[in-house]
This record gives C-alpha cells, structure tokens and sequence, in this order.
C-alpha cells in the first residue's frame, strides 16, 4: 500500500470495530497485512532481477509438447508446497538443473507466496553468503557481514541461490555443513537451487564433451560434502527441473525484455 493511500476501513489507524456476541471489540484491520507483507518482502532482500517473480508469470517452453509438460509437473508439485506449507513432510525444496531452466525464478516465486502469507524469508546467493561469512572474521567487517552467518541460520524461510558455485575447501564444506544441518535438526524451511548434478536426482553425472569423448561432471556431493548432501536430501522435497530451452532467452523473446518479469 502506498503511503499516501488512507485505508477506507480503518481511515489509516489499523484498526477496524468489530461484534462479536453483542459487543464491540477492535481488531487488526486486513490493510495491515499488506503493509506487513510490504515490508517482509523489502527485508527478504530479493535481487531486483526476481522481485516480480511468481509462478503465474513463470514461462513455459513453447512448441516442444514434452517440455511443457514435463514443466507443468514441476508448476504443480510447487503449488502443492505453497498451498500444503508449513504441513509439508520436508520443509524445503531442492531445485536442481542446468543453468538457465527457470530455477531460480521458481524459487524466489515459492519464497514471495509464503512471504504474502505471514512468513518472514531471507534470500542469499551461495557465493555472496560465503564471501560475507568469511569477511566476517575480519575485525574491520561491517555489522551486515559479522550478522550473515546468524541470519542463514536464524531465517524463518531461507532461499540459498546457487548452491555449490565456489571452489571446494574443507573451510566451504565445513561452513556449508553446519548451516545445512542446523536449520535441518531445526526444521527451519529452505529453499535451495544448483546447477550441479546428482545421480539420485535424475541427474546425468556423465557426458559426452564437445570432443566427443565422455567427462564426469562435477556433482552436488562433490562440491558441498556428503554430509551436507545428506541433509538437503532429508529437508528438501527434490525438483528435477526438465531439459529446456534457456529460461532468460525464452522470457526476452516473449517479452522484449527480461527485466521486470523475473528469471
């Protein structure tokens, strides 16, 4: 809601008279779910690229009948999450696919539906998260990067983007592994999406090079640590995002521009 637009129920107060058995009581006008949702969705932190993303607006592949079908599965199990949440059996979903299929606009779209209904979230690219838990052992950090770690773990639903894009370190795996597993023994919610493969997932950890000879790729337990695997697997309801076209591609052409739309 704007600020200069006065609610016409409770003329800006918040407020509105209720009856309830004969008398009159007050209650939380609906306006102050608006502003409330307002103002979770500026803390969530969303990049302005994905901050229209939902799954109304999300593409499907055109003039491939397999694709869009296999995508519309996906759309499906998503909205079941949303509508099912916070009584789901795992808290989380685990997006996986290569790049450019639409997973992180799906994500961001799951985070701003729960976001609309009252839940607080939290939005964090793998790469920045881990170089601002690492500044944060310098004594010069900013409060925002000694808070970073604390605010992964404590974050009523966490949207972790790119999972497993750094280099491998036993100091990544450990940091990784302990924020998986905390907000696993909490049962905290979490959204997470990577490109890396996994064969339990569907994924094909082999394939043939532009050479034409067969290479193994580099899968999610390899980059993030078994254990930390482990424990997506047991949170995360796994989304096997299907083989299409590039997302960003397919959003321009339909729209002239990708921006404003989401990815």
């Amino acid at each position: 809601m704007a600020a200069t637009t006065t609610c016409e129920i409770c003329g800006g107060s918040g407020w509105r008279v209720i009856e309830r058995d004969g008398i009159s009581a007050a209650a939380r006008c609906s306006c102050q779910q608006v502003v409330r949702a307002g103002a979770a969705l500026l803390a969530a932190q969303i990049p302005p690229l994905y901050e229209n993303a939902s799954i109304d607006n999300f593409l499907l592949p055109a003039n491939n009948p397999i694709a869009e079908n296999a995508m519309g599965k996906v759309l499906l199990d998503v909205r079941a999450f949303i509508r099912n949440f916070p009584a789901t059996d795992k808290p989380g979903l685990l997006f996986i696919g290569d790049p450019g299929v639409g997973k992180t606009h799906l994500a961001v779209a799951v985070l701003r539906a729960l976001l609309e209904r009252g839940f607080d979230g939290l939005f964090f690219d793998y790469q920045n998260l881990l170089e601002r838990i690492r500044s944060s052992y310098d004594p010069m950090a900013g409060s925002s990067d000694r808070e970073a770690y604390r605010s992964v773990l404590e974050a009523e639903v966490l949207l972790l983007d790119d999972l497993g894009a750094h280099r491998v370190s036993d100091w990544v795996e450990d940091t990784v592994t302990s924020i998986v597993t905390w907000r696993c023994n909490h049962r905290k919610p979490t959204l997470v999406t990577t490109n890396l493969a996994d064969a339990d997932a569907g994924s094909t950890v082999v394939q043939k090079s532009d050479t034409g000879r067969m290479e193994y790729r580099d899968t999610l337990g390899q980059r993030i640590g078994s254990r930390a695997r482990s424990r997506l697997f047991e949170m995360c309801r796994v989304i096997k995002m299907p083989q299409v076209d590039d997302y960003r591609i397919r959003g321009s052409r339909s729209s002239g521009s990708l921006f404003g739309k989401g990815a």
